[in-house]
């Protein structure tokens, strides 16, 4: 019978793992948070493209829910773990705070866009950072960063003059 070990080993070097952790980490946390609060907004939006609007921030939800996902496995995949439980999420997010109840279209869409903002300065750095130290890892931070520009650009169209 083989031995299976508890904790998955990763070809690439401990100190190179833990700097990827250190990166992807922030953009698990910030995307957790933006899932949540794209959440609230898709609930409590209304007036002008309500329906189009609630229906893209169903999609922004999604996407940043898929975008945590693919970061934690990167780091999970390494060997290390990360935590990204709501209670952490609360406290060491970076990210505005998104207004509570129901709010006019125009306004969720700034805030919404406010929070992608704030996530992707986060993204960003991991780009630069993990250019040295890892290039997959970087890989799957300028995956994250090109579709959160996208959805951006979806949701700024419906408040742009």
């Amino acid at each position: 019978m083989t031995d299976v070990e508890t904790v998955p080993k990763s070809a690439i070097d401990p100190d190179v793992a833990a700097g990827v952790a250190q990166f992807l980490t922030p953009v698990v946390v910030n995307l957790t948070a933006l899932s949540v609060d794209g959440k609230q907004a898709h609930w409590h939006v209304r007036g002008e493209n309500f329906q189009a609007v609630h229906e893209l921030l169903d999609m922004v939800v999604d996407h940043a829910r898929d975008y945590a996902d693919l970061a934690a496995e990167r780091v999970v995949a390494l060997g290390l773990p990360l935590d990204a439980r709501i209670q952490t999420v609360g406290t060491s997010t970076g990210t505005p705070v998104m207004t509570p109840g129901f709010r006019r279209s125009d306004e969720v869409v700034a805030e919404v866009i406010a929070e992608i903002d704030a996530t992707l300065a986060t993204v960003r750095t991991a780009v630069e950072e993990l250019d040295a130290l890892d290039q997959v890892s970087q890989d799957v931070a300028i995956e994250i960063s090109r579709g959160l520009e996208k959805d951006r650009w979806f949701l700024f169209a419906h408040i742009s003059k």
